[in-house]
Order: C-alpha cells, then structure tokens, then sequence
C-alpha cells in the first residue's frame, strides 16, 4: 500500500499536466475519470471535435472533481488551426483552402509545423502526458480515396473522350470540377496524412518535453479476420473497412519508431480487438451521421418492377411521418445500435466487446508504470528479431572477402548511392579519399586544412576513373575555391521537388555541401579534423578503462576506417542511432 502511494505521488509530482485527444468520446471521457482520480494532476485538458460535448463534459468533471484545473480545445486537430472549426466538406469546396491542404501534406514540414491546430495546441497546454483516443485510423481511412478514385478517372475519361472529338470548349468548362475532383484525390490519401500527422505529433512532444504518449489505437475489424461480416453501412467485404485496418497498423508502426528514437516520450499503444461499448440505453431518434441530424420516418409507397429502378427519388415525392425513434445502445463513436445489432454483433465468437472503463484502467496502468501485457508497442518489441552474435561475426568475413576482391579487381568499393541519403555517400568518399591520403586520424589533425584541401583535390584530378565513379552516382565534387562544380548528368542533392531549376545562392551551397556534395573546401577539412581529434580521444580511453570506454562516441581504431568512421558521425552527430 506504501510503495502503490508513494508511485502516485511521484506521478502527480512529475506529471502536471494530462492532455486527451478525443476526450469527449466514449473512452476518452472514461479515462479523464480515471487519470482524474488515480493521478490527480493539476490540469486536465479536454481535447475532442465539437464544442457542445467539450463545454458538457468538462461541466460535469468539474463537479465531480473540483480541486483539478480542466481546460476546453475543441476542432479539428489534423489540420492548421484557421480550419480547425470547419467541416472538411466545406474545406473541399473552396479552391484555396484545397491547395492549403496539398500544401500542408505534401509541402516543407516547418511550414505545417507551425501553422498545425494540434501543434499550438501542445505548445499552449505543454502536457506531461498525451492520452490520444481519437479514432485516428477511421478519420483518415473513411475521407474514402476508393470513391475518390473511381471520379478521377472518369473525369480522364471524359477528358480524353472529349480531346477526341476535338470538343475543347466542353474541357474548358468543365475544368473547375475536374481540379476538384483531381485535388481532392490527393489530400484524401491516407498514407501521407497519417506520415505528416506523425511527424507534427513527435516533434510537438519533443519540443514540449511530453513524459509519455498513450494511444488507444483500433485492430480496423474489432479483433476479426477478412471474414468480418460486419460493416460501417458499406457493401461486404468493405474495402474501406480494410482501409481503416491498414492505416490502424501503418500507424502503430509509425509508433514503434517514434518509440525507438532517441530523447523522445515513452510511447505505448492499447489496441482494443473487441466492439467499445457501451454509453448508455437508451430511446431516441436515429441521427445522419455525417451531420449529426435526425433521420426522418417517411411512408412507403409500390413501384411497379419494370423499366428503370432509380435508387434515389426525391424525398419531397414521400410523405413524412416524424422523426424515426428506435430503443438502443449509444456506443459512442461506433454509432447506435437497435437490440438485434447488439446482440448479434456482441453474441459469442462475433466481434463481442470491451468496456471503456477497462480500457481507461489499462491507460492509467500503463503511465502509472505498470506492465498491464496489453501494450502493443512492448509486444512488438518483445517478438521481433534483434541482431545477432552469428552476423556479427560473419560481418568480420563478408568486409575481409570485399578488401580481397577489390585488390583483385584493383578498384575501390566505397558507395554505390543506393543507401541513402546522399549525405551517407557524400561522408564515405571524404573519408575514403582521406583514407588513400593520410591513413591516419593523427596524420589528418597535424596537417594545415588548406594543404589537406589542395592535396585531396590533385588526388582526385589524378584519378579519373574514382572522379567520374562519384558523379556518375550523382554526388557532385565541390572543389577547394567553392567556385564551381564538377558534376555528371543528375544529382542527388538538391531533390526534385517540381522544379527542375533552383537559384544558386551562397546559402543554398552551403545548405547542398551539408546534404550530399562531396566537400573539398578547407572549411569542411577542418569539421573532418574535429571529428578525428574527438575520435582520438575516445580512442584513448580504451586502454584505461576497459569495456567501460565501449560507448557510442568510442571510435576503437586509429586508422581511416571509412565505414566506421561514417557509423560514428551517425551516432554522434546525426543522432540516427539505435537504443533498442
């Protein structure tokens, strides 16, 4: 009971602040319950889609809990803050708020960075702990690219049908629909939505000092198989339904990196395989729910089966009766089911269910420290393969028999491109051509960088065959003066990113020398000199303490040893490191 006590307290101490995506929804109110009497922080943000269940529920909390701080966010959090409180519909309507989407998805990450909804909201609120219960896999999957899709080439159809008949006035005033239906095409893509949300989402924790990051994630199928007869209201098998499974897993692999990433929150997913349910009993109208409206009951009327079957006629041709009501269970984000629903969806060996309340209990768990066995992401972790002793020491035969055949073959393997980015291969050649010079790190740090730099560049000159090897890769030489470039036909660096033509500007130089020029400039031979003195001294420490100096920065060595020395800049400056 003393060390359970003592666990909350230190909890409550570190953790101030509790931030919960989807907190008005039927899991993430149970757990806003939960944190707020097991953790007891000083504020809890209510974060979900529409202000009215914000407002409502943060009034009750505050009842129930009154010496806790709630705060109210309410919008949209996958999109910049402008449009946060408008529907996506209306965003696709508008042509500059459509390219604002392309721009956020597919354009510079810092600019959607600080335009994002959710990133203000994480930089205002500055949570301890992210709790995220929003149906993420669902709001990305069910923007439908399927019916999206099938639009699209329709429109090429009539275009090129069009093109045919050399009718170019009908093109031409048709052209608005078809930028629509080509732009709404590309932000309904699921996988480059769910990417850029990952990104704006670590990188807010990480500037924000976020302690752990929870989602409460979904299997797509509630835990079954291509078999599951069940869908949202489509036709079976649902390829949307498959859909929301494959960005369910797309995202929690995006977790299991963020997890594995260094100076970044504890990240755990739980990933109910069971129908949510339920919120509540209840008798009332059935809702649209695309706009949350009251379905209307109408009378029926005969149609003779002959001719023409229209699917849709005019509702204003049948007589209303009222407001359709039926008795059944709120099931909160997965919609309101009559008592056959429940009862076939939730009967033994069909999709069953899991409450909310033992969700809550698991995500509370699991910040808390405990190890409740449902966290996906320590599953993952625990099942995969790791390196092994046996390629660690066959890597010893494969490197030896590579030397030998390249003093067979009087030639140099030091990168082919093809491991990227361009910055890995641009790192091996300076290394390498350090290496034919000097051998040696000490060699290296003695030397005056401009004799360094003028000696590298004859060395290459001399050697035509090893010059045109490294442009031919499209990694482009910068010579010692910087005033030109020695190139082959393409280059890496920089992308193409629908310009084929960029101004050149002193910091644009500066920027593509760092990312994948081959530097001989002097300046750049002084980095390599830094980098050889710290790799000296690591060095050093070996012989005085043992096992103890093999650590990240240790560089065993006090020769050129290219491929070490590049795995070492990796680790020590680039951060792209493994901790697991």
């Amino acid at each position: 009971m003393g060390a359970e006590t003592m666990s909350e307290s230190s909890i409550r101490s570190i953790d101030k602040t509790v931030l919960i995506l989807g907190g008005a929804g039927l899991v993430g109110m149970q757990i806003a319950r939960q944190v707020a009497r097991d953790l007891r922080p000083e504020k809890i943000v209510i974060a979900s889609l529409y202000h009215k269940e914000v407002r409502e529920f943060a009034r009750e909390l505050r009842k129930e809990f009154p010496s806790i701080e709630f705060a109210e966010l309410w919008g949209n959090l996958f999109v910049r803050e402008e449009f946060a409180h408008q529907d996506r519909g209306e965003l696709i309507e508008s042509p500059a708020r459509r390219l604002a989407l392309y721009e956020d998805l597919f354009g510079p990450l810092d600019e959607a960075y600080e335009k994002s909804m959710l990133v203000k909201a994480m930089r205002r609120h500055r949570p301890d702990v992210l709790i995220d219960s929003v149906n993420t896999a669902s709001g990305i999957s069910y923007q439908d690219v399927y019916t999206n899709s099938i639009e699209a080439q329709r429109a090429i159809r009539f275009i090129e049908e069009r093109i045919k008949e050399r009718d170019f006035k009908q093109v031409r005033g048709t052209r608005k629909s078809f930028e629509r239906t080509f732009e709404t095409l590309l932000v309904s893509q699921a996988i480059p939505q769910l990417i850029r949300h990952t990104q704006l989402l670590y990188r807010a924790m990480t500037e924000v000092g976020t302690r752990v990051y929870i989602k409460v994630g979904t299997t797509g199928t509630g835990g079954m198989g291509l078999n599951i007869p069940y869908t949202h209201g489509e036709d079976k098998p649902s390829a949307k339904l498959m859909s929301k499974t494959a960005v369910a897993f797309a995202h929690t692999g995006l977790m299991f990196l963020m997890a594995r990433t260094p100076d970044g929150p504890i990240v755990k997913e739980i990933k109910p395989g069971a129908m949510i349910g339920y919120k509540k009993v209840t008798y009332q109208s059935l809702k649209n729910r695309r706009d949350n409206t009251a379905l209307p009951m109408y009378a029926s009327r005969p149609q003779p089966l002959a001719g023409v079957l229209a699917l849709s006629l005019p509702k204003d041709d049948f007589k209303k009766l009222g407001e359709l009501e039926m008795v059944g269970v709120d099931t909160g984000e997965n919609g309101f089911f009559a008592r056959g629903e429940f009862e076939a969806v939730t009967s033994i060996n069909q999709m069953e269910f899991v409450t909310p309340e033992e969700i809550a209990r698991n995500v509370v768990l699991e910040i808390k420290g405990s190890n409740t066995g449902v966290d996906v992401i320590a599953a993952i972790d625990s099942s995969i393969m790791v390196p092994s002793y046996r390629a660690g020491y066959l890597r010893g035969s494969a490197i030896e028999a590579l030397r030998r055949l390249e003093r067979e073959t009087n030639s140099h393997s030091i990168a082919t491109g093809e491991l990227g980015p361009p910055k890995l291969t641009k790192l091996l050649y300076e290394s390498h051509l350090l290496k034919m010079k000097y051998q040696r790190l000490q060699t290296v740090v003695e030397l005056d960088p401009e004799e360094i730099s003028a000696s590298l560049w004859r060395y290459l000159q001399r050697n035509q065959n090893l010059r045109n090897t490294i442009v031919s890769i499209g990694i482009p030489i910068l010579p010692p003066d910087g005033s030109r470039l020695i190139r082959g036909p393409a280059i890496r660096v920089p992308e193409y990113a629908g310009q084929s033509r960029l101004p050149v500007s002193e910091s644009a130089i500066e920027e593509w020398a760092e990312r994948g020029w081959l530097d001989l400039r002097p300046k750049n031979m002084r980095r390599w000199q830094d980098r050889f003195r710290r790799m000296l001294r690591s060095a050093q420490k070996i012989h005085r303490q043992g096992s103890a100096a093999i650590t990240m920065e240790a560089y065993r060595s006090e020769e050129i040893r290219i491929g070490e020395v590049v795995g070492w800049i990796f680790n020590n400056e680039e951060e792209g490191y493994r901790i697991k």
